[in-house]
């Protein structure tokens, strides 16, 4: 069986890249968040409509997602910037949003950007049904913000070789996939979860955002300074 350069089976390292990579992108891109806020925002939708907007959504912010993943490094190097120092401020920028989950911050944010769509569409006498929301605010900047687009390329850019990126894509379309399935099932899953469930998963999710966002500083200083 191959070994990988620390002599543990390779199978046993891309699993772990995987579900390192996977809980990563689960938590910054916060399916159980963007849930109750599709929810919010379809309220009052056919079924037919608001499940082609779930889609859509789904559809959008993964192509931003992957594109950054494939070729953001590509695109930081043309800028002149390293990935040294993209992962300290990627990190940082982690960090603040971990804060926000704690603090559910970041939830209120949220749902104070559904109530203004929500307002605008009363104020103009149309349905919400009308108010296509699959690429704004749900695509971007919801599910593909500042904060998954730096992870997607932080992750990529730590790969060694095309398998390990390959598994770190593989855990951010697994993610979107549960995704989109929690937006399909919002309404539901809502009710079953309550709110109480849902901050006192947030907030957890964001401690363990906070060390991960901390690693990725640290690693970002390592190179820098060539500890």
């Amino acid at each position: 069986m191959a070994r990988s350069g620390h002599g543990a089976p390779m199978s046993a390292h891309w699993t772990a890249l995987f579900l390192s990579a996977f809980v990563t992108f689960f938590v910054v891109i916060d399916p159980l968040g963007c849930a109750p806020i599709f929810a919010s925002l379809t309220r009052g939708a056919s079924k037919t409509h608001r499940r082609a907007m779930a889609i859509r959504s789904i559809l959008v912010a993964s192509g931003v997602l992957f594109a950054f993943a494939l070729f953001g490094e590509d695109l930081l190097r043309v800028l002149g910037i390293s990935m040294a120092a993209f992962r300290v401020a990627g990190g940082i920028m982690l960090f603040l949003i971990a804060l926000e989950m704690v603090f559910e911050r970041r939830t209120q944010r949220r749902e104070e950007r559904a109530d203004e769509i929500t307002r605008k569409a009363a104020e103009e006498h149309r349905p919400l049904e009308e108010e296509d929301i699959s690429v704004f605010p749900m695509a971007i900047p919801m599910i593909a913000g500042p904060g998954s687009i730096a992870t997607a390329m932080l992750l990529t850019s730590r790969a060694e070789g095309w398998a390990d990126g390959a598994v770190v894509l593989a855990a951010l379309a697994a993610t979107l996939a549960l995704t989109m399935l929690g937006l399909l099932a919002a309404a539901p899953m809502m009710r079953a979860l309550g709110e109480k469930m849902e901050a006192m998963i947030t907030r957890m999710l964001g401690v363990l955002l906070a060390a991960l966002a901390v690693q990725f500083v640290i690693d970002g200083i390592r190179v820098s300074f060539a500890i």
